[in-house]
């Protein structure tokens, strides 16, 4: 589905129709046009709109009746409302009601516009809001994998379709860029789920221990075996066994789980009999394990048949666009876990979001968001390198955060005179995004150009594209 902004417009004048539309599509929505409501209401069951238009006089279904049907089907949908007619009393009552905006005619072109555009807005940040909600509920607790960048939705849309394939997975990924979680979801979207998830970082725990947690023991098998253990990999048989830190299993283990992935047995320690275990194996390393330098003294035939699907997790400063999303999610959370209400974000918090590079990743993010909670967090961007904006604490903490990457945004075009290579350089952002953010935001470059020029190869007409798509 296209990011541009869907109107439904709707007026029973055809050439006044027709003008406006022109107008909203000049300024880069895609527009469909109706001279009845009940028309629109139609199209509406196929064709999500993002915001509504309506003229309020109207033969059959007029603006009042057809915004009380939308808001049954959809209270959050934006509706603007129009008349020739209109008084206070009748735009006090709209909005009262819940209409998004009433405007009276003749009105300015830009009045329209920019009303629309904030309607826009806030339609997605609703929908982001729901599609975090519903990341979060599936993710039942833990560590969700938010994101809406185009390497998340494709990581999301590749667990899915491997989910039930029933393949050994190989995870790769920075510390704390969310393996576990990757792997968790595996568990939970494959037939597997009704049985065991079981977790072992097999950098946490000594040679001496490891094989008795991965292949269990008898009575006796060694000092201190009073009584029998049954394995990690035993009692994941019917689920998922996930080995994360796999490049730290000790050379003598491998080899043992060499077998165990060719051969789905397993024999205790003190014991030669030999079981059966029907399990996924889930791996994961913070290395590349394809590269002999990094391996180190992994073994290259266990890693040949641990690849049989990769899946590679992209560090946070690689989708810099879900950091927003993510910390609204880790924000409100922490709040609700200390019973606290959240801060308002400083700009110095919004710059900090956007510039640090998360070492860390999500697993930093979140520690981040719970000392910004408490109060405890001074993010370390300089007053004199980030914006500082009156914050609207009356909108919800993901429109906070939009706000202020608008003002930084902004104030990095003003600093660098428009100039469209040194502002993205500034903001280490790649050249579409920071292009998507313009239209997302409403921000014209031109208003910025001065005397150093755009630094901008791109023609008008070619920025104008960059901007609609």
């Amino acid at each position: 589905m296209s990011d541009t902004p869907n109107v439904f417009l709707i007026d029973d004048d055809k050439d006044l129709l027709r003008a406006t539309k022109q107008t909203l599509e000049l300024a880069g929505f895609l527009v469909s046009a109706f001279s009845s409501a009940a028309d629109a209401l139609i199209a509406l069951e196929n064709d999500p709109a993002t915001v509504i238009v309506s003229d309020i006089r109207m033969p059959q279904i007029d603006g009042q009746q057809l915004f009380d049907r939308v808001r049954k089907r959809d209270a959050d949908l934006p509706v603007i409302l129009v008349t020739g007619h209109g008084d206070i009393p009748m735009a006090v009552q709209a909005i009262q009601d819940g209409v998004y905006d009433f405007i009276a005619k003749p009105f300015a072109a830009d009045r329209l516009v920019q009303s629309v555009r904030r309607a826009a807005e806030k339609r997605r940040l609703i929908l982001e809001n729901r599609a975090l909600r519903a990341t979060a509920e599936q993710a039942q607790g833990d560590l969700p994998l938010i994101g809406q960048t185009p390497a998340m939705e494709r990581l999301r849309r590749t667990l899915r379709q491997i989910a039930d394939t029933d393949v050994d997975v190989l995870v790769t990924g920075e510390t704390g860029s969310g393996k576990e979680v990757v792997a968790s979801l595996l568990h939970r979207w494959s037939r597997r789920a009704k049985g065991n998830f079981v977790a072992l970082n097999c950098g946490a725990l000594p040679e001496t221990v490891i094989e008795s947690e991965l292949f269990g023991h008898e009575v006796g098998a060694f000092t201190g075996a009073q009584k029998k253990r049954i394995g990690r990999i035993e009692h994941a048989s019917g689920g998922t066994l996930f080995l994360d830190e796999i490049e730290s299993m000790p050379p003598s283990i491998q080899v043992q789980m060499l077998r165990v992935l060719e051969m789905r047995e397993v024999t205790p320690l003190g014991t030669n009999e030999v079981r059966p275990v029907d399990l996924r194996v889930v791996a994961a390393a913070k290395v590349d394990l394809s590269d002999p330098r990094q391996r180190g003294e992994f073994r290259e035939d266990l890693y040949y048949r641990l690849n049989v699907v990769t899946i590679s997790i992209p560090p946070l400063r690689e989708r810099r666009d879900d950091i927003p999303l993510l910390f609204g999610y880790f924000a409100e959370r922490a709040a609700s876990r200390f019973k606290r209400t959240a801060p308002t974000i400083s700009p110095f918090i919004s710059h900090h979001l956007q510039t640090h590079d998360w070492p860390g990743n999500v697993r930093e993010l979140s520690h981040f968001a719970e000392r910004f909670v408490l109060g405890l967090e001074v993010a370390s961007a300089e007053p004199d390198k980030a914006p500082s904006p009156s914050p609207d604490t009356s909108l919800p903490l993901p429109a906070r955060i939009e706000n202020y990457e608008a003002e930084i945004i902004r104030e990095a075009l003003s600093r660098n005179g428009g100039d469209v290579r040194r502002t993205i350089e500034a903001l280490g952002i790649p050249r579409k995004t920071f292009y998507d953010k313009l239209q997302r935001h409403g921000i014209v470059r031109g208003d910025f150009a001065g005397a150093d020029g755009d630094g901008d190869k791109q023609s008008p007409n070619l920025e104008r594209n960059s901007l609609r798509g």
